[in-house]
């Protein structure tokens, strides 16, 4: 297992961050190569499914997540089924006052690959982590300017 943590401070209101961060149909227009579709329950309750597909040209994978906790406007936690992508994450908005809020993204997820993974992570995590805080920094920009079907 390896732990990721990653903040981003975004001057919305927290109610405005959450439905931004929500809004799964949208995420690619922040989230650096990814696409988000709901494949099962709405995308805003217990047991729905996402599909997040990674990658540039249709090369790439797919992580498939389920809902397991959902609290509005505070927190969502999935739960990777993917074969390459498993664990957990949470995405987390803390409310700090009328037009401040901040974006907590954790995972903690089993590395795949075996031992090979494992050896692999110290080299891919720098990469990993800096196309994160990329995509955070699209994500409070987004969410700043965001609208409810925009």
């Amino acid at each position: 297992m390896t732990d990721v943590l990653l903040s981003v401070e975004i001057a919305a209101p927290a109610g405005t961050t959450w439905l931004a961060l929500t809004d799964w149909a949208r995420q690619g227009e922040w989230m650096l190569g990814t696409e988000v579709e709901v494949l099962a329950g709405n995308g805003r309750s217990v047991g729905s499914r996402l599909a997040a597909f990674t990658g540039v040209a249709g090369v790439g994978f797919t992580d498939t997540m389920e809902i397991i906790g959902w609290e509005p406007p505070v927190r969502c936690t999935v739960r990777h089924l993917g074969t390459l992508v498993r664990g957990t994450g949470a995405f987390h908005v803390q409310d700090k006052g009328p037009q401040r809020s901040v974006f907590i993204w954790s995972e903690q997820l089993e590395l795949p690959f075996g031992l090979v993974g494992r050896l692999g992570w110290p080299l891919a995590k720098p990469a990993f982590t800096l196309g994160l805080k990329y995509s955070l920094h699209r994500f409070a920009k987004f969410a700043e300017r965001y609208s409810v079907g925009a």
